[in-house]
């Protein structure tokens, strides 16, 4: 699906995705790109009401927009007590163009809303820090082949419960705050290889790359 240019696109300027995606695709001599490396690409509007379908969407418009193969990912975080919010609006949770720190604290004050009128939600971790209720991260993967129109894809998830502050210094977006029990750590305190081992996006790669593979 990846042409002798063994050059795929990734739909994100994120630069945290961009470098786990690059550490991923090495693997197969394939070099990644970002949509910085571009001008003039068009805007698209994030309206799918499931992962995947913003994730082929923006693959699709992005590819048909190069020639070249895309790589898009939706992702996010679904929160048990919060009825699986942020979920598809995780990265504007707090309004357009919140940052991480602005969607944090909206996350923080919605969760401390509830902690009070429900006695199962918080939780005390190892190192003293407050943990509300369940959570996971979810990402979806689309591959769009610009060539012959044809789509990869491929999902993962990581269950884990939310930090009532933040740890760690690495990751993005809500990383800081989503503790791993398993671990005894928060997805923000590992490295990328231990996040890749574990991580949502880290399944879907797996996933993805098995499909190339074959």
């Amino acid at each position: 699906m990846i042409g002798s240019g063994n050059v795929v696109v990734v739909a994100t300027g994120n630069a945290g995705k961009v470098k786990e995606f690059a550490h991923a695709f090495a693997q197969l001599g394939v070099e990644v790109k970002s949509l910085k490396d571009f001008d003039g690409l068009p805007d698209i509007v994030e309206d799918g009401d499931t992962f995947q379908a913003n994730a082929r969407k923006k693959a699709k418009i992005i590819g048909d927009a190069l020639g070249l193969p895309v790589l898009a990912d939706d992702s996010g975080l679904c929160v048990d007590a919060l009825g699986n919010a942020p979920g598809v609006y995780s990265a504007r949770y707090a309004g357009e163009g919140a940052t991480d720190a602005d969607n944090n604290a909206k996350l923080l004050r919605e969760l401390s809303k509830l902690a009070g009128a429900a006695a199962d939600i918080p939780a005390v971790a190892p190192h003293g820090v407050t943990l509300f209720g369940g959570a996971r991260f979810v990402c979806a993967l689309a591959l769009y082949d610009p060539a012959d129109g044809s789509f990869m894809d491929a999902e993962g998830d990581v269950p884990g419960r939310i930090l009532s502050s933040a740890r760690g210094t690495g990751g993005f977006g809500y990383d800081p705050l989503f503790w791993l029990p398993e671990l005894g750590r928060a997805m923000a305190e590992l490295s990328t290889e231990e996040k890749q081992a574990i991580s949502h996006r880290g399944a879907a790669l797996r996933k993805l790359l098995a499909q190339l593979n074959n």
